[in-house]
């Protein structure tokens, strides 16, 4: 397998040095992703798109994607009172895409809005940042750290597409009605741990030839507090003898950290939150027994994190019910949660659709981007993704206006 040597020795570092010679699957997640010089997002292994990537999202098929939320954007913009400035604040913008789609179309439809218009883009990745300054040269953007942006001065809209799933996630297990955290180490426990008991090893094959070590799961108590306080919050109650005995899921605290940040640097608008992942019920549900963790690799996609460590994207689904509950302790009144396709479809996507037929491009073009704009609905596909839209600061009359993409026709 495909494993970076140097993060996996500094991996195996971090484990050795710690007192009970492991780590949570937290720590393990965000070395592997985001480790400052070796980690996925951190380096050149990074690859988004159909030609050598290992996955795509929405805005590689076509602009339409962009340009529909840019619709929206712009409701937002007069929703508001049309302030000015409108701060719309990118989180995770991958290659730039999105955000070259949304700026192209608001110069050319909307000019008062793009000048009234403050692009900021949050990236973690110094590649991918490198990769969007070079594609957005030419447009009014600045990047900064979410963290650098001072309390209560944003007034417009934060917003990401795929990001969420990719913030490092625990994992448990319940072992005997118990939960129990999954950690990583390289060893069997010693004699110190040797009352903490094994989840079925996951050995990266291959690892053993190159780092004479393999990664391995043992399970112990929960790191934190915090474990039991977020499923509290969900009304998640493992207690209940429908949860098998094995059943393995995933818990994301990152998301709520991340959440609390954007609702302080937030005074008045919008937080716009794109990915795939369930309400609470659907993701605790008993029968998904094994969680929700997938890993990317040359567009394939398997459960195994423990190869192509540092080669590959892994995530997790995002709980929207989390986010919902957590916002409203910060202030988030939610707005709506709406399916992917439906949100488009309520923004227009049908229309262009329907346009095809007058287009006059070659068949093989429309048929091409007939396919693209049926991706972007696919209930099965990208259209399946939630979308959740939620409020900070608004006054009744605003919160009274309802989003065009939140309203279904009748």
């Amino acid at each position: 397998m495909d494993s970076n040597p140097a993060l996996c020795a500094a991996i195996a570092h971090q484990i050795t040095t710690t007192p009970q010679q492991r780590i949570t699957f937290a720590q393990f997640m965000d070395m592997v992703l985001y480790h400052p010089e070796h980690g996925y997002y951190s380096s050149d292994a990074v690859k988004i798109g159909f030609q050598g990537g290992d996955f795509f999202t929405s805005p590689n098929l076509c602009a339409d994607f962009g340009e529909l939320l840019a619709e929206q954007f712009l409701q937002m913009w007069e929703i508001l009172g049309k302030p000015v400035p409108f701060s719309l604040v990118e989180m995770g913008a991958g290659q730039g895409l999105l955000a070259l789609h949304i700026l192209k179309y608001h110069q050319l439809r909307y000019p008062d809005f793009f000048r009234a218009l403050e692009y900021i883009i949050v990236e973690k990745s110094p590649t991918l940042r490198q990769e969007q300054q070079q594609r957005l040269q030419d447009l009014p953007v600045r990047w900064c750290n979410l963290e650098d942006i001072p309390p209560n001065a944003i007034a417009g809209c934060f917003f990401s597409n795929e990001l969420v799933d990719a913030f490092p996630v625990h994992q448990f297990i319940l072992e005997t009605g118990e939960l129990r955290e999954i950690y990583v180490t390289i060893q069997p426990p010693s004699q110190e741990t040797k009352g903490e008991s094994f989840s079925p090893p996951r050995i990266g094959e291959g690892l053993g030839e190159r780092s004479n070590f393999a990664f391995v799961e043992v399970t112990g108590e929960p790191s934190t507090p915090q474990l039991a306080e977020y499923l509290n919050l969900l009304g998640i109650n493992f207690a209940q003898s429908a949860y098998p005995d094995g059943y393995r899921s995933e818990i994301n605290l990152a998301a709520l950290d991340w959440l609390s940040i954007v609702a302080d640097r937030l005074q008045r608008g919008y937080v716009l939150t794109i990915d795939y992942g369930y309400p609470a019920s659907r993701y605790y549900n008993p029968r998904r027994s094994q969680g929700t963790l997938q890993c990317y690799y040359h567009h394939r996609f398997h459960d195994n994190p423990y190869i192509n460590i540092g080669r590959q994207d892994i995530t997790a689904h995002v709980d929207f019910t989390a986010l919902e509950r957590w916002g409203e302790k910060y202030n988030l009144r939610n707005v709506g949660f709406i399916q992917q396709g439906l949100f488009l479809m309520a923004l227009g996507l049908g229309e262009r659709i329907a346009a095809l037929r007058d287009q006059q491009q070659s068949l093989s073009q429309v048929l091409k981007r007939r396919e693209a704009l049926h991706q972007l609905i696919d209930p099965t596909g990208l259209g399946g993704f939630g979308v959740l839209v939620q409020s900070k600061g608004l006054d009744k009359r605003e919160i009274s206006q309802p989003l065009k993409g939140l309203t279904l026709p009748e």
